[in-house]
């Protein structure tokens, strides 16, 4: 009898095993024919959307527009996103198995002296590199200032400003103005540029005052492109498209980096010491000039986060009722976030017009505020040295990688979903200090 009923007590196991691994196996096949059907109907939809982007377009061929089909990139987007649909279910089950890279974590102290050695370390660089590689290390240092001037308002205030590129513009057409107006020299016009962007801002802080969030960001981005069209329609006093030429380079203590002085009787620098001419000297003369100027930013923006006005900072964008609750005045301190951030703003447009020797409204397009913001958030908001190691990816990896300029704009927006899929908080996260109780 014991045995009849193992034998039976057995094949219903053995029966019961069989169907859950049947059933298994079709619900398998159901997640993979779903998986399979969305990513089919991803692909299409990829299909559709980056084929008038990057499958047709327009050149001039002598007189004539020419549709010219470019098929490939469409193919190879449309692969990419059918793939990554098709293991995402997978991803998403086994995800706790599967480790990506981390990122060491650095405290405040510790974040402070790699950007010490940084600077020591961009100081001493130019002198063993070439003309072209210190060109562009001098624009990534210019997003650099432009970087930690937005974390202001973004990462300490929590304020979102998609129009920071105008206060950029106000900088570099007041170093251009007052130059070709008044013959004011690039160290003259520096702070001038810095004040002036800053009343800038000022200006701004009192509309979106009671403003948050998304319509905050839609106020400032109309803010930015009323500045663009009115250096494009202001003709008789910005030059209108054309933009202002013929501004000069920084000197040294009035020593210029020309072939020949532009005054009578003086000297330039090569004569001075005596060295044949150069144009690389003015090349890394201006790395120099803007890394003197990153290092000033560098060391307002860390005093004030330590200030009181940096800690109500951070208070505004914690909780705003609990501001107000601490007595602090939200009217203030937004105010504050948006003036000094849009100081620094101008400290960088006069340097950029400084450099570039010209000025116009398509230098200061949405795309530069929309990348401004993009070293923020990938930084880390709120952390420095996240906003220096940012500025240097996005301006030097799009100068490698030269051959691929026609898809510099779909690469740049796959980067941003990896990192927020794999580091969300930003490459190196602010650290705030804490103190622990002891148990």
């Amino acid at each position: 009898m014991n045995q009849e009923s193992n034998i039976s007590a057995t094949s219903l196991h053995t029966t019961t095993t069989s169907r859950s691994v049947a059933k298994g196996k079709s619900l398998r096949a159901y997640a993979l024919g779903k998986n399979l059907k969305s990513a089919f109907i991803a692909s299409i939809i990829t299909i559709i959307l980056t084929t008038p982007v990057l499958g047709l377009q327009l050149k001039m061929i002598s007189y004539k527009v020419v549709l010219e089909q470019h098929w490939m990139p469409v193919w190879l987007a449309a692969a990419a996103v059918f793939v990554f649909q098709l293991l995402r279910p997978i991803w998403l089950i086994n995800r706790s198995a599967i480790k990506l890279p981390s990122v060491p974590e650095l405290n405040a102290r510790r974040q402070r002296a790699v950007v010490q050695v940084l600077l020591v370390l961009g100081l001493i660089w130019p002198f063993f590199a070439s003309r072209g590689a210190v060109d562009v290390g001098t624009i990534a240092l210019i997003y650099i200032i432009l970087g930690l001037g937005l974390n202001i308002v973004v990462g300490y205030a929590g304020l979102l400003d998609l129009g920071y590129v105008g206060f950029y513009a106000v900088g570099g057409y007041t170093y251009a103005l007052l130059n070709q107006h008044f013959g004011l020299s690039f160290w003259q016009c520096l702070p001038a540029a810095a004040f002036v962007a800053s009343i800038f801002g000022f200006v701004l802080g009192f509309p979106v005052l009671r403003l948050r969030g998304d319509y905050l960001a839609i106020v400032t981005l109309g803010f930015g492109e009323i500045i663009r069209l009115l250096l494009n329609n202001a003709t008789n006093v910005t030059g209108g498209p054309d933009g202002i030429s013929g501004i000069p380079k920084p000197t040294f203590f009035g020593i210029e980096f020309a072939r020949k002085a532009s005054e009578e009787g003086a000297r330039t620098f090569h004569q001075i010491l005596g060295i044949d001419y150069s144009g690389t000297h003015m090349v890394v003369f201006l790395y120099l000039v803007a890394l003197a100027l990153v290092a000033f930013t560098l060391f307002v923006t860390s005093r004030l986060i330590r200030m009181p006005v940096g800690r109500a900072w951070e208070a505004l964008r914690e909780d705003e009722t609990a501001c107000r609750s601490l007595a602090l005045n939200p009217t203030k301190i937004k105010l504050s976030a948006f003036t000094l951030g849009a100081a620094i703003a101008g400290l960088g447009g006069a340097f950029f017009a400084a450099r570039q020797g010209l000025v116009n409204p398509e230098s200061f397009t949405f795309i530069e505020s929309a990348l401004i913001l993009a070293v923020v958030v990938l930084g880390g908001m709120g952390s420095q040295l996240g906003v220096v190691l940012a500025a240097i990816l996005l301006t030097v990896l799009p100068e490698v990688a030269r051959g691929f300029d026609e898809y510099r704009m779909l690469i740049f927006g796959l980067v941003m979903v990896l990192m927020m899929i794999w580091r969300p908080q930003g490459l190196l996260p602010a650290s705030r200090p804490h103190v622990e109780l002891p148990k």
